[in-house]
């Protein structure tokens, strides 16, 4: 059995906790017909096939909502399904009937979701203040990451870009899945041209998905600069960024491949937080990377600690630091819960010099 098969088997059954038994026992508390369970049935549990595979690409018009709904309906059931089960001891104990109890459950979920949009609508700004002994003055930059346009508008974009454009900062770093959908245009990432520094770009996974050349085009066109397994000069600094890749040995290979200046700050653009100990290897003093959004919506991040662990926060290793980023967008549902959109604002002063040097 090929892996796609197996992700598809494993995607489906996934389906029955998530999308079958929360509607189906729901709409026993409620009392609902069977015909009635089975209009509200069917399509909440055929959303997400039909989105991934015949909506995906819908960024516009009726079938843009649709596919909005259903990636609603993705963040919503993980709430209702944990709300479920918290209820499921009361209501089989006799201490609450089970209508009032859905009603309730009901509701505890809508509060949640109206919480979870909100705050995914507007990221923080958070400050990381680390030393470099290879610095004569104060290094400043911002990074911004898996800001997921395709999912995201051009408003959202041009919100991140209004806060990012009152930081004082040297250049801005976009660390992969900046754009998850193909044929997006120019008029939706032109908040871009306010950027008042230069932008350096890595790819994520989510632009390899797409239409990847006319993705690096685009923002080329926009005066971003493309590292792909490449490095640049930015005063003090060399700035290397290398392409994404499932391959955990990726950092290793392409840093084999680079020229590293170790006089200069070396600061490496990554997507996922993997190779901090190649980083170390090679001489880097920070990665910066992203991919992890740290679970988004509970109890994902659970999942993530385990696929990654380093999935949120700064590290060391060595003299090598990795700071990996919550993200500053949202993938699928418009939500965030446990988790908090970010815009990452470095500051690297020399060894010794106080902050208001």
């Amino acid at each position: 059995m090929g892996s796609r098969q197996q992700f598809l088997i494993i995607a489906l059954l996934l389906h029955i906790p998530l999308f079958a038994y929360p509607i189906l026992r729901l709409c026993q508390w409620l009392t609902l017909s069977p015909w009635q369970t089975t209009l509200i049935l069917v399509p909440l549990f055929c959303s997400q096939i039909v989105a991934r595979l015949y909506l995906r690409h819908a960024n516009s018009g009726l079938l843009f909502w649709l596919r909005r709904g259903a990636d609603l309906w993705l963040g919503v059931s993980p709430l209702l399904l944990i709300s479920l089960l918290l209820t499921e001891i009361p209501v089989a104990a006799g201490w609450i009937a089970p209508t009032p109890a859905a009603l309730g459950l009901l509701g505890l979920t809508g509060l949640l979701t109206l919480y979870s949009i909100a705050n995914a609508w507007s990221p923080s700004v958070v400050k990381v203040s680390l030393e470099s002994a290879k610095l004569r003055g104060t290094l400043r930059f911002a990074q911004i990451t898996d800001v997921h346009i395709g999912s995201r508008t051009g408003d959202f974009l041009q919100r991140v870009m209004d806060k990012v454009n009152t930081l004082d900062m040297d250049f801005l770093c976009i660390t992969g899945d900046f754009i998850d959908m193909p044929g997006i245009d120019g008029p939706q990432l032109a908040a871009l041209r306010s950027c008042p520094v230069p932008i350096y770009f890595c790819t994520g996974n989510h632009e390899r998905y797409e239409d990847l050349d006319q993705i690096i085009s685009r923002l080329q066109n926009l005066g971003v600069r493309c590292l792909r397994s490449q490095s640049a000069l930015q005063g003090e600094v060399q700035i290397i960024g290398i392409d994404d890749s499932e391959w955990p040995g990726q950092v290793r290979k392409e840093l084999a491949c680079i020229d590293i200046m170790q006089q200069r700050f070396i600061l490496l653009l990554y997507h996922r937080p993997w190779g901090l100990g190649a980083a170390a290897e090679a001489g880097v003093d920070l990665m910066i990377s992203g991919h992890t959004h740290n679970g988004q919506i509970v109890p994902f991040n659970l999942v993530v600690k385990r696929v990654f662990k380093r999935s949120i926060g700064l590290f060391r290793q060595g003299a090598t630091h990795l700071y990996v980023s919550p993200g500053t967008g949202t993938w699928g549902p418009i939500m965030r819960l446990g988790s908090r959109g970010e815009i990452t604002w470095y500051e690297v002063r020399p060894v010794g010099q106080h902050p208001h040097d």
